[in-house]
């Protein structure tokens, strides 16, 4: 149970730029909610926490200021940020749990509790972009720091830069030219084309269905459940050399952590469900774009710098019989898809009028979803955030000793994570639906 202590609007310490702020095409078709994320500390807290962070938000909203703005409807039907300067939501809390009785901070309803609720009934134009829950546990062993990000604001990157620099501040350092966010993002506004695009993009395109099935609705009712399961560092070499023995010897550039480890999700999903052996299937997932435009876009780049791909259409039969190194090669060839012209072909068409529509539909108050393509069963979305310092929140306290989702995907996702453990151990973030978890999870450990 968690109750609420006070809850406070936190404005810029300091005057900050009015005005619209534009908004990319990648920032228009991400999930139109929150992303909400748990940092999990076992430090002790003082008197002066909650006034610390307090403080520290307000200095790093000076210079990220449109997050204490708010989106707004663009006469051509884009979504912007007015940057007005309303603030963002800090709440105090406290619960009636220890820190263990979490267990493994698995995503849960009970997880759930520790992020802010958003009232997502009242008008878009009235929510905050940026909501944060400092949760104490029990007998003061420990605490939370929930975040809710709104995702047209920026992706996990973005957001994880963000969350750095705040804690950077809250020790009381000094932030460096080079660390301030990169605002303006014009710098992703295409020319929009009339001319038919150079490639085929199937990752805008429907997804296969369930063989019998005529659209997603079944699979979209099913209830999910959320589990973390780990690969100890010699686990996860053991997945990259079962990937790369038949790969090396057919000449092959080895196959990454990622690709060995997307690949072999992906074969015990589909063992895991037990689907027909001719059902078509894919994997999904969006890459950052961030060095594979031509230029690069800063590294600093605050915003949505995401391109989505796709697999080849296989078969389950051939996931589950061939070598790792098949599935492994099926995702690889989804990443070298994302070229510079290939990206930029893709940002010209992804927002279309149906897209435009839910945005209208969003500031109408008919929903709170982007027309986002459903990846579930008999597919996968498939996540990384390997690459992103998530450990370095380290608000003058020590650094987090757990960092994660607080909520169950809707659909079949798996996020795979850095574990804080810092010795190359991956946490896989499994998404997945109820009446097969318990398979997945046996299928998934079982040859390792």
């Amino acid at each position: 149970m968690v109750a609420i202590v006070a809850s406070y609007s936190v404005f810029p310490s300091k005057e900050t730029p009015k005005g619209h702020l534009w908004l990319s095409d990648s920032d228009q078709v991400v999930r139109s909610g929150h992303t909400p994320t748990i940092y999990v500390y076992k430090a002790k807290h003082s008197d002066d926490t909650t006034k610390r962070l307090i403080n520290s938000l307000a200095e790093i909203l000076v210079h990220y200021y449109p997050l204490a703005g708010r989106l707004s409807l663009a006469e051509s039907g884009r979504i912007e940020v007015d940057c007005n300067a309303k603030g963002v939501t800090f709440i105090e809390a406290e619960t009636t749990k220890s820190l263990g009785d979490y267990g493994d901070f698995s995503p849960s309803e009970s997880v759930k509790e520790l992020v802010p609720k958003i009232d997502y009934t009242q008008p878009i134009e009235e929510i905050p972009l940026l909501l944060v829950q400092f949760t104490r546990f029990r007998g003061g062993e420990g605490f939370v720091v929930g975040v809710a990000f709104c995702h047209p604001l920026a992706d996990g990157l973005a957001g994880t830069q963000f969350i750095n620099l705040w804690a950077k501040v809250a020790r009381g350092e000094t932030l460096e030219p080079h660390e301030l966010p990169y605002l303006d993002r014009t710098i992703l506004k295409l020319q929009h084309s009339s001319a038919s695009p150079c490639f085929d993009h199937p990752e805008l395109k429907p997804l296969p269905l369930k063989l019998g099935s005529s659209d997603v609705n079944a699979e979209q009712s099913k209830k999910t459940s959320g589990v973390l399961l780990k690969l100890t560092p010699e686990q996860v070499q053991k997945l990259k050399k079962e990937a790369n023995e038949e790969a090396l010897e057919e000449g092959v550039r080895e196959y990454s952590r990622f690709e060995a480890i997307a690949g072999h999700v992906w074969r015990c999903a589909c063992k895991g469900r037990e689907l027909d052996e001719k059902q078509p299937t894919v994997v999904r997932f969006n890459a950052d774009i961030r060095s594979r435009l031509i230029p690069p876009l800063p590294r600093n780049y605050f915003g949505n710098a995401l391109a989505a791909t796709v697999s080849a259409e296989c078969y389950v039969g051939e996931i589950v019989s061939k070598p790792l190194s098949y599935g492994a090669q099926k995702v690889r060839e989804a990443i070298e898809k994302l070229s510079n012209e290939y990206i930029r072909s893709q940002l010209r068409i992804v927002l279309g009028e149906e897209q435009l529509d839910c945005i209208r539909g969003l500031f109408l108050g008919q929903g709170e979803r982007m027309n986002v393509p459903f990846a579930g069963n008999p597919n996968l979305q498939i996540t990384s955030w390997m690459s992103m310092a998530v450990y370095e929140a380290d608000f003058g306290w020590g650094k987090p000793v757990f960092f994660g989702l607080a909520y169950v995907s809707a659909q079949d996702r798996a996020v795979i994570l850095q574990s804080p453990d810092g010795d190359g151990s991956i946490i896989v973030s499994m998404h997945f639906q109820e009446p097969h978890l318990e398979l997945f999870k046996k299928f998934f450990y079982q040859s390792l």
